[in-house]
Order: C-alpha cells, then structure tokens, then sequence
C-alpha cells in the first residue's frame, strides 16, 4: 500500500541529506534513503526506521532509472523528494580534469534533473501535489576558483530549479531548492583542521560561525510542509547572513 507521506532523500547516508532524512522523519514522512556508499545508507535506514535503502550513483543514469522503477514497483509514488547527493572534485581552473567536471555536473546536475522529472511523473499521474526541494550552494552565486564544476552545477540547480516550478506549478507540485553556507559536515572538514582558513570562512560569515546540518534539514522539510504552501521556484539561502557581505570582517 502506497504510503501518504513519502520522502526520497539522495544522498542520505550522512552529513545533510541525514539530518534532512531526520528532519522529514519528525514530519511524518515514510523515508526512502539512497546513497554511492551502500553500507552507510543501509545503516542510516536502520537508524532511521526508513522502509527502504537503495544504493545508487547518481551520476549513474542507469542506477537512476533503476531506483525510480523499483520505487514505484515496491513503494508507489513519492510525495516528496529532496535531491541532496553532490560531489566538489576541487583542482585548479587551467589544468581542471574534464572526466572529473563531467563527473561532477552528472552528479550535481543532471541527476537533478532525472530525479525531479522521475519523481514529478509519478506525483503528477497519482494526482499527488508533492514537494521537490534540491540542494544548491551560495556557491550557485558566488564563485570560488578551486571548484569550477561544483559552481557550475550549483548555478545550474538554481535555474533548474525555477523551470521546474513553473512547468510543475499547474500540478501543484513546488519545487524550491536550499543554499547552505558553510556547514560543519564532512566537506568541510579540512577548512575545520585548518585554524586559518576556519578563520577566513569565519571572516565571510556575519553570525561568525558554521551551520550545523539539522539547520539546513530543517529548512528543507519547511519547503516539504504546508507551511511553505504558497514558496515555489525560490533557492533559500541559509549561511549565516554572507551573501549580504560584501567586506571580511
């Protein structure tokens, strides 16, 4: 029997996509988790009581038309979707490998976009007026040399995000994306160990500290609830007030 508040969360073994999982839990919501690391998510599952984990390489289109198959076969369709799995491959801009940036878009970008029109299908056809919110950065809008793809994909999300509002809006389908700052997860974990370059991403965070993941997640399930009812098409910013800096500290 199909469940009446289904969430997939990409991504979800840990760090963000985790505390969105968790967040969504807390909501109500029946939780289908994927992730590239099978034995992480088969163990956030687990904790989460989620009806099912499905290892998956986004950046797989394969994988990707697999998962969506068997979820509609075992579970029906999705109410909610949270597209969060992303990859950064940093290198410099004039050497940049281009098997890693595509690597890097197939991931961040167009498995984006299968999982939004996967998902947008099945809600459409069960007359379901469901949720998409996808997993931008600030760095959608500002830009750091070291990763040109990942700013590449995250600007991409950003638009992505906008056309899917407006070709799902006769459906009652929103789809709205979040942009995190710097949040104290495993991607920032070197800049952590670093007291200097802590203190320089600190320099360009008025609230002068790092988000913690429930603090994105938390966000994301607002964009999933009837609270956020009348939001569509918007990327909500959460990094501690730096994209209205335009001065370090």
């Amino acid at each position: 029997m199909a469940s009446t508040k289904l969430a997939l969360v990409t991504g979800g073994a840990q760090g963000i996509g985790y505390a969105c999982a968790e967040a969504l839990k807390e909501d109500g919501y029946d939780l289908i988790l994927s992730d590239i690391n099978a034995d992480g998510v088969t163990e956030a599952a687990a904790t989460l009581g989620a009806v099912a984990a499905l290892p998956c390489d986004m950046g797989d289109v394969a994988q990707v038309e697999g998962m969506f198959s068997q979820i509609a076969a075992d579970h029906g369709p999705l109410t909610a979707l949270v597209n969060n799995a992303g990859v950064a491959l940093p290198g410099d801009f004039l050497t940049y490998d281009l098997a890693d940036f595509e690597r890097v878009i197939g991931i961040n970008l167009r498995g984006v976009f299968l999982a939004t029109q996967h998902a947008a299908r099945g809600m459409v056809e069960a007359g379901i007026e469901g949720a998409i919110v996808n997993m931008s950065s600030i760095n959608a809008q500002l830009a750091i040399p070291a990763i040109p793809a990942y700013c590449a994909s995250k600007g991409g999300v950003m638009q992505l995000t906008k056309v899917a509002s407006l070709a799902l809006a006769k459906n009652n389908i929103r789809v709205n994306a979040v942009g995190p700052g710097s949040i104290d997860t495993a991607m920032m974990a070197g800049v952590n160990a670093n007291p200097e370059a802590f203190k320089t991403a600190m320099s360009r965070t008025p609230l002068g500290r790092a988000g913690t993941a429930r603090e994105i997640g938390n966000v994301v399930a607002f964009l999933c609830s009837g609270k956020a009812s009348y939001i569509t098409g918007e990327t909500i910013y959460v990094d501690g007030g730096r994209l209205g800096l335009n001065y370090t500290m």
